[in-house]
C-alpha cells in the first residue's frame, strides 16, 4: 500500500479513535476502527495485508513506530537513536546502521515518553536525562537537549529471554570446556570470583552462567542497578537500585542494598557490577563469612580490575589505609576472569587468574588458563 494511502487511512483512523467517550484513543479499539475506516474509504484490503497494516498502525500510534520491528528481531541486542543523525543497532555483536531517520525531534520525544511514562519517570528541560527498566527487562536510557547536542538520544539495551547456561557459553565459543569446568568447580567450592571486561563484553552473561553452579540449598541475594540476572535456584532474593524521584529524593544505591542484603542471611551475594564506593562493602562481605560471592567490574585486564576495585574501595568515604584495602582484596577475591569482545563481535574469556593471598606487588596473579 502506498504512503499516501496510509496517510489517508491514518487521518480517518485517528478521527475514529478519538470518538471514545473521553476523547482518548484506545489500543483495543484499533482493529475495529481500522476496518470501519477502510469501509468509509471504500478500500478493500486482503486479510494478510490487513494484519500487516494493523500492526503498522499499532506501532505508529501506540508503540515505538519504526523502532518496533527492530525490537522484534531477537538477534538485535541494542537499539541506538542518535537524534536526527540516524539509528544504529547491534545485531549478533556487530554495529549496523539502519535506514531509519527521524526528521522531527518531536517524533523521538514521543517514543521516549511512551517508554518512560509507564515507569513513573519523566524527561523534560528540568530532567533531561532518564534511565529505566522496561517490563521485559530491557534497559532504556534517554538524554535530550541541552545535554545532547544532536537532539533526543535514545538507547535501548535488550537481554535474551532465557539466560545462557554454562553449556551455552562452551557451545558458542565464549570459553573452553576445561576452563568452564574449572570455574564451575570454583563456584561450588565457594571461591569468590570477579568477572572483568569492557562494555558489552559479556560480563553479566558469564556471571549469570557461573551462578548456575550455586547449590539449590543455598540462599542467594542478587543486587543490580537494573535486573538482568536470571538464576534458577528457588531460594533467591533479587534487589534492584532505585533512582531519585523527580524531587531528587528516595534514591537507593548498590551500597544501601549491600548493607540490607547482609541482614537477609545470605549464603551468597551476587552483585551485578561494582562501580563506586560499594566495592568496599563488597570486600568486607567477602572477608566476613560470605565466601563464594560473585561480581563484575569494568576493566582492561585482570590486574587492572584489581586496581579498579582498590580505587573504588578508597572512594567509599571511610578513612582506611591503602594497605588495609589491598589486604582485603588479597583475602577476599580468589579468582579474576577477564573477558573481551573481538572485532567480529564474539565475546570470549581470555584470562583466568588466581589471586595469591600473600603480599604481592601489590597483587600476585597466577595465570590458570589463558
Amino acid at each position: 500500500m502506498s504512503e499516501p494511502s496510509r496517510a489517508q487511512i491514518e487521518r480517518g483512523l485517528v478521527a475514529r479513535l478519538r470518538e471514545a467517550p473521553d476523547g482518548r484513543p484506545r489500543r483495543e479499539q484499533l482493529a475495529s476502527s481500522l476496518r470501519q475506516t477502510l469501509t468509509d474509504l471504500r478500500l478493500v484490503v486482503p486479510a494478510r495485508e490487513l494484519r500487516t497494516l494493523e500492526r503498522w498502525f499499532d506501532d505508529r500510534l501506540f508503540g515505538l513506530g519504526d523502532l518496533a520491528p527492530l525490537l522484534r528481531d531477537e538477534r538485535v541486542t541494542e537499539v541506538m537513536v542518535n537524534g536526527n543523525k540516524g539509528v544504529w543497532i547491534e545485531r549478533d555483536g556487530k554495529l549496523e546502521e539502519t535506514g531509519i531517520r527521524f526528521a522531527d525531534p518531536e517524533e523521538i520525544l514521543v517514543l521516549i515518553e511512551r517508554l518512560v511514562a509507564p515507569l513513573g519517570r519523566r524527561i523534560d528541560l528540568a530532567s533531561p536525562l532518564v534511565d529505566g527498566r522496561l517490563a521485559d527487562g530491557s534497559r532504556v536510557h534517554a538524554v535530550i537537549p541541552p545535554i545532547s547536542l544532536v537532539g533526543p538520544v535514545l538507547t535501548i539495551r535488550r537481554f535474551a529471554a532465557h539466560a545462557l547456561a554454562p553449556e551455552d557459553l562452551v557451545r558458542n565459543g565464549t570459553v573452553g570446556r576445561a576452563a568452564m569446568d574449572y570455574l564451575l568447580e570454583a563456584v561450588r567450592a565457594r571461591r569468590s570470583i570477579l568477572v572483568a571486561g569492557g562494555t558489552s563484553s559479556g560480563k553479566t552473561t558469564t556471571l549469570n552462567a557461573l551462578a548456575f553452579a550455586i547449590g539449590e540449598a543455598e540462599r542467594i541475594v542478587t543486587i543490580e542497578d537494573a535486573a538482568e540476572l536470571r538464576l534458577p535456584q528457588p531460594n533467591l532474593v533479587g534487589l534492584e537500585t532505585r533512582p531519585p524521584s523527580v524531587e531528587g529524593t528516595g534514591a537507593i544505591d548498590v551500597r544501601a542494598l549491600l548493607r540490607a542484603a547482609l541482614r537477609m542471611r545470605p549464603d551468597r551475594i551476587v552483585v551485578g557490577e561494582v562501580r563506586g564506593g560499594e566495592a568496599l562493602d563488597m570486600l568486607q562481605a567477602m572477608n566476613t563469612g560470605h565466601r563464594g560471592s560473585l561480581t563484575t567490574a569494568h576493566a582492561n585486564s585482570a590486574r587492572h580490575a584489581l586496581m579498579r576495585i582498590e580505587t573504588m574501595a578508597l572512594m567509599g568515604g571511610i578513612e582506611i589505609p591503602l594497605e588495609a584495602v589491598r589486604e582485603q582484596i588479597r583475602r577476599g577475591i580468589d579468582i579474576v576472569v577477564h573477558q573481551e569482545r573481538d572485532a567480529s563481535g564474539t565475546r570470549r574469556i581470555v584470562e583466568i587468574a588466581e589471586l595469591a593471598d600473600d603480599r604481592g606487588d601489590p597483587y600476585e596473579l597466577v595465570p590458570v588458563i589463558r
